[in-house]
């Protein structure tokens, strides 16, 4: 039987520091089949909840105990750029550049999205009874190469703008069909987004997900582009709701984990299984 875990949290570092002390005791144990880490163990939620009703509260990385004696898994430089960084992760979700070797970067998917096939012809057509056809205006819809690109989070900023709060449509997509093709597709598949009283929140979901080091910068970055949106739009920056189906923590971090959790022998680790 699949078992929901759910975890309610005040800030970001709250959450993540719930999510590694609960696995521990409530993850499923198994090796993997198929993916980068294929061969690995790893504990692993059957599906996960998060909310958290403060994400913008500092610090929003993962709070390390100097007296644990192990570095955090995500600096701050990561999140925000700075030495040895060539980007900062923020601009990783929230521009379309791309480093050589990668397939993809959810910048890409978020900000230049090709738009094709019937949806071109729509917009060219102006069917505007099927299509919101909106002018190239350079930053919602532009141009490139004689290709029509849409930059989804502008989008959406523009929408709420312009025609008011109330509805279910302003989701930012990461996910494509075609994705099933990649040996490595996209662990975020949506950010789903929803202003309740004049405050922006968001609902993401993540296919798979690594409890230690991604969980805690994908959120980081999430919440900073919460945080842009919000301000864009002209309301406060709320909550966020984190759901994954495979919430994981592998196998070479599992002592750092007991040490920061001070857990010394916790129940997934000791029976390979779920606690009931």
């Amino acid at each position: 039987m699949m078992k929901i875990h759910q975890v309610f949290a005040r800030d970001l570092p709250d959450l993540w520091f719930q999510a590694v002390h609960d696995i521990l005791d409530h993850g499923r144990r198994f090796v993997i089949d198929r993916g980068s880490y294929a061969g690995q163990t790893r504990l692993e939620y059957d599906f996960f909840s998060g909310h958290v009703k403060y994400p913008g509260t500092q610090p929003i990385i993962p709070d390390i105990p100097p007296g644990c004696g192990i570095p955090n898994p995500v600096e701050h430089d990561y999140i925000y750029g700075g030495p040895g960084y060539s980007r900062a992760y923020i601009e990783y979700l929230m521009s379309s550049r791309k480093e050589p070797g990668e397939s993809y970067t959810y910048g890409e998917r978020l900000t230049r999205v090709p738009i094709t096939g019937d949806k071109l012809n729509w917009w060219r057509e102006a069917k505007t009874d099927i299509i919101d056809r909106r002018d190239v205006d350079g930053k919602v819809l532009f141009e490139e190469n004689g290709q029509l690109y849409l930059n989804q989070i502008e989008w959406v900023i523009d929408a709420y703008k312009r025609f008011g709060h109330r509805n279910n449509q302003m989701v930012l997509q990461v996910a494509h069909p075609s994705d099933l093709t990649l040996l490595d597709p996209p662990c975020l598949r949506s950010i789903d987004t929803r202003i309740q009283d004049e405050i922006l929140h968001f609902v993401v979901y993540f296919r798979s997900w690594d409890l230690w080091n991604g969980f805690p910068a994908n959120l980081g970055a999430i919440q900073l582009l919460k945080e842009y949106m919000a301000s864009s739009i002209g309301v406060e920056d709320g909550e966020i709701i984190a759901a994954s189906k495979g919430l994981h923590l592998y196998d070479y971090v599992w002592e750092l984990a007991k040490l920061r959790t001070m857990c010394a022998n916790p129940s997934a680790l000791s029976k390979g299984e779920c606690k009931e």
